[in-house]
């Protein structure tokens, strides 16, 4: 096997100093997993998930760095990021025509620090109803974001964060560093 070159090396360092340093944040559960080979000569990945108090799945998520020396048609650079967002819904949210608008302009706003080239990718909004045996089941809705980019340096880390913050505002957490507002109590005022 042949040894991967210095830039992949460096990003695949990236990624394992990110999950072995402390928690992100307390809702997010990051790990390792296997990456497609077929994609590019060099591929690392990672899957999360965002929790509720509750332990309840929210969201989850995929991020693929694929490494070409040779650079591929579309990219800037030896490197691609792909990544994959699921979040769980309100009905109101996803009604909304603009949700999808919306969710890809977190994820551009959360890249827009790091440098960023060659953007593409989808929003999806789903709505699952239950019928005949399984009629009892309340509907779902799912947002689904796919994309890919080509990071403008050779530092991942900060594509990683912007790919962690972007599932955790999808799953209707507040930004980093932003806490939440106490519920105000009912009635008059006095």
């Amino acid at each position: 096997m042949t040894v991967p070159p210095e830039p992949f090396r460096r990003a695949v360092e990236t990624l394992h100093g990110i999950l072995e340093g402390p928690p992100l944040r307390p809702e997010l559960d990051l790990e390792e997993m296997p990456a497609p080979q077929r994609l590019a000569p060099y591929a690392a990945a990672l899957s999360g998930n965002v929790y509720r108090d509750d332990d309840t799945e929210v969201a989850m998520g995929r991020l693929i760095v694929l490494y070409d020396p040779e650079g591929r048609s579309g990219w800037t650079g030896g490197f691609r990021i792909v990544a994959y967002i699921r979040a769980d819904l309100e009905p109101e949210i996803a009604a909304d025509e603009l949700i999808g608008s919306v969710a890809w302009s977190w994820l551009l706003e959360a890249l827009e620090p790091v440098g960023y080239a060659g953007e593409s990718g989808t929003v999806t909004r789903a709505v699952s109803e239950s019928f005949g045996d399984k009629s009892g089941e309340p509907s779902t809705t799912e947002l689904e974001l796919r994309a890919s980019w080509s990071p403008t340096g050779e530092d991942l880390a900060g594509h990683v964060l912007a790919w962690c913050e972007v599932m955790c505002i999808t799953a209707g957490l507040p930004p980093a560093g932003v806490g939440s507002l106490p519920d105000r109590p009912r009635g008059g005022t006095g």
